[in-house]
C-alpha cells in the first residue's frame, strides 16, 4: 500500500512540475509563450539578424512554413542573433517582414541548442524538446518540411 502511495505522489509530483519551467519567455510584443502554447508541439527555431543576406531571403519562407504547418503541432519561432529588444526588434522585425513569432528571450539554454557563428541557423527540437536537427545556411519552406517529415516518421 505504502508503495502504490509513493508511486502515486511521484506520479502526481512529475506531472505537475512537468509544465513547470517550460515557458519561452516574452514574444516580440511582451506576450508570454507559455508551455502550454508548445507542449506536445515540435519547433522550428530560426536566428537572423538584419545584415545577414541569407536571412532576409529565406524569411518568406518561414513565413509560408509557418502558415502551412500551423495546424500539425509544429511552431516557427525566430530569434534575433544580436539580441534586439523592445522597439529595436520591432523594427526589424517590420524591415524584414516576419510574420511568425519572434522570441525575446534566447531559448538556447532551454533546449540545449550548439552554439553557431554562422546564420541564418535553424534547429529543430522534437515535441519532447530535444534537438533533432541543425540545418546551417538558407533553408526553404519545402526543404524544412521534408526534414520534418522524415523526423517525424511520416512517409
Amino acid at each position: 500500500m505504502t508503495r502504490r502511495i509513493a508511486a502515486v505522489v511521484a506520479l502526481l509530483g512529475s506531472l505537475l512540475l512537468s509544465g513547470c519551467g517550460a515557458d519561452l519567455g516574452p514574444d516580440q510584443n511582451g506576450h508570454k509563450v507559455a508551455s502550454e502554447q508548445i507542449d506536445k508541439h515540435w519547433l522550428v527555431i530560426n536566428y537572423w539578424a538584419e545584415w545577414c543576406g541569407p536571412c532576409r531571403t529565406e524569411i518568406p519562407e518561414l513565413n509560408a512554413l509557418s502558415t502551412q504547418l500551423k495546424d500539425k503541432q509544429v511552431t516557427v519561432f525566430g530569434v534575433n542573433f544580436d539580441g534586439l529588444q523592445g522597439e529595436d526588434l520591432k523594427s526589424a522585425i517590420k524591415a524584414l517582414g516576419i510574420g511568425f513569432t519572434v522570441l525575446a528571450q534566447d531559448p538556447a539554454d532551454h533546449y540545449d541548442l550548439p552554439h553557431s557563428e554562422a546564420l541564418p541557423v535553424t534547429y529543430i527540437i522534437d515535441d519532447k524538446g530535444k534537438v533533432r536537427e541543425q540545418l546551417l545556411g538558407e533553408q526553404t519552406a519545402a526543404g524544412v518540411s521534408k526534414k520534418l517529415a522524415e523526423l517525424r516518421g511520416e512517409g
